[in-house]
């Protein structure tokens, strides 16, 4: 389970007082004694969505599936700083992002820490600064 703080929460709301969603993603964790993946389970269900699994893998899941935007480097120094405003906006401009969700999303990225929940994704582009032409072809050696 990840736990959110009153505190946090708090402080979540003073950066997203302007949209009434994200509020009313901040009202349910608190409802749900700050357990992100429950109140996760409960928006997800509230938008028509049908999660298959337990609650803290299905956050998961889906914060890793949206984890090449989440983690656009444009918007990472934002999350390092804990702000949420311009990757929440950037996230609910996205057609087949699940917007209700966006909350939880991005606070359970935080709460993971941005450089590690991103960090198999760095791993990924390092290695593929290897392109096909960047090999020399061994013909007439």
């Amino acid at each position: 389970m990840t736990k959110v703080t009153s505190q946090e929460i708090a402080q979540f709301r003073s950066q997203l007082a302007d949209d009434p969603s994200d509020m009313e993603a901040l009202d349910l964790i608190e409802d749900c004694d700050g357990d992100l993946e429950d109140a996760a389970m409960t928006l997800a269900i509230r938008a028509g969505q049908q999660p298959e699994r337990a609650n803290s893998e299905w956050l998961d899941a889906l914060a890793r599936k949206w984890r090449v935007v989440i983690c656009e480097q444009e918007y990472r120094e934002d999350l390092l700083n804990t702000s949420l405003q311009k990757m929440m906006e950037h996230l609910k401009a996205m057609p087949t992002f699940p917007k209700i969700l966006a909350t939880p999303v991005l606070i359970y990225v935080l709460k993971q820490g941005v450089n590690n929940f991103c960090q198999p994704l760095d791993s990924l582009e390092l290695n593929t600064d290897l392109t096909p032409n960047s090999f020399s072809t061994m013909e007439g050696e």
